[in-house]
């Protein structure tokens, strides 16, 4: 039988007291790791959703990037859109009703175009001679139907027919904000009408003039004269 030993009353207070001690210092590191481990939980929960935070962001931003990307194509169409409807207003602003009948008439038709009771060959030598007067500087279509008295819509018929023969070249222009033709000559075409009267044709020595003989065209008063006279006479038939 093992003899039990007495403690004392103040080796057992002191052993309390230790244990006492001990479980309060158990208990400050318990909380102490309650505390860590609640910390830590709320620093991993406020990581992810700093991270969530941070994607939600870059979402955002990526979907910001997207919409303005949308809204720059948007407006670049729009843009182009205008920029075509402007372009098409601008030609239908240019058009001419020259350009109506091209489409209207065939080649045929306007090569065969003829005003009611008018020589159509004398008009077109007539008018391709007038437009020739006034070599590379050209004249309006609009000025040369009022001097030859014809309407805007026989004047544009016959320019698209001389063009259609080789005659004369168009050239469009702006004038006084509208769309009209400069009429340029480009072929004229052979007319015996301007030799008719010379007086070569019914000359009685014109078998002895020769460009170095003693007659010659060079020194023939007669043919200073037709000239001369051609001149006027041509003078006279533009400015009525």
């Amino acid at each position: 039988m093992v003899k039990k030993e007495i403690t004392s009353p103040a080796k057992l207070k002191k052993e309390l007291e230790e244990a006492k001690a001990e479980l309060v210092s158990r208990n400050k590191k318990l909380k102490l790791s309650v505390k860590t481990e609640a910390k830590k939980k709320v620093d991993k929960k406020k990581a992810e959703a700093k991270k969530k935070a941070e994607a939600k962001k870059k979402v955002d931003k990526k979907k910001a990037e997207a919409k303005k990307k949308e809204e720059a194509k948007k407006k670049a169409e729009e843009a182009k859109k205008k920029e075509e409807e402007a372009k098409k207003k601008e030609e239908e602003a240019k058009r001419t009703y020259e350009e109506e009948l091209e489409e209207q008439l065939t080649e045929d038709e306007i090569k065969n175009f003829a005003i009611d009771k008018t020589d159509m060959d004398k008009l077109v030598n007539r008018v391709t001679e007038m437009i020739a007067g006034y070599a590379t500087n050209g004249i309006l279509q609009n000025i040369l139907w009022r001097k030859l008295k014809l309407s805007s819509r026989d004047g544009s018929r016959l320019a698209l027919k001389l063009e259609k023969l080789g005659n004369i070249t168009r050239e469009k222009i702006l004038e006084n904000g509208r769309w009209t033709y400069l009429l340029l000559i480009k072929k004229i075409p052979i007319s015996t009408i301007s030799i008719e009267n010379a007086p070569c044709l019914v000359c009685p020595v014109e078998g002895k003039c020769s460009t170095d003989g003693e007659i010659s065209p060079k020194t023939c008063v007669y043919i200073e004269d037709w000239v001369l006279t051609e001149l006027k006479t041509k003078k006279r038939h533009e400015t009525n």
